[in-house]
């Protein structure tokens, strides 16, 4: 997997100075806890390179995320994070003007009902369902 994309222009607005962008990203995934120990973040060139170990694949995934929805970040390499192997299938999609978690619901379950299953695999992203921008990235559960 090694390296997933982003929007650099789109996200949360965390540093001024890339100088200080690794130690503000790290604040950002420990605050949510998503489940890395030894968590270490590095940050150059609008990349960021996580590692340590990962408790989990959902785990790095929401790592992932959290790094890469940060305005300034275009990629995030995880070659240095460890990670057990994947149980759950997921897909990523990246969220477009006028999306709604529901309408997203119902384009990849069928029922826009569903909408809660997105939101709680995303819930470190995602604070508020009614608050998602274009250009963020989520994960979609598929199992």
């Amino acid at each position: 997997m090694g390296l997933l994309d982003f929007v650099k222009e789109i996200g949360h607005k965390l540093f001024n100075r890339d100088e200080d962008a690794a130690e503000k990203i790290k604040k950002h995934i420990e605050a949510a806890n998503p489940g890395i120990t030894g968590l270490g973040v590095k940050f150059s060139n609008g990349v960021v390179y996580l590692s340590g170990q990962a408790a989990s694949a959902e785990a790095m995934q929401k790592a992932v995320l959290l790094a890469g929805n940060v305005q300034g970040v275009s990629d995030v390499n995880i070659d240095g994070l460890q990670v057990p192997p994947v149980k759950e299938k997921v897909e990523y999609y990246v969220i477009k003007k006028g999306d709604t978690l529901s309408a997203i619901a119902k384009q990849y379950y069928g029922k826009a009902n569903d909408y809660p299953r997105i939101f709680e695999a995303n819930r470190e992203v995602i604070k508020d369902a009614n608050l998602i921008f274009p250009g963020q990235k989520i994960r979609i559960p598929l199992d």
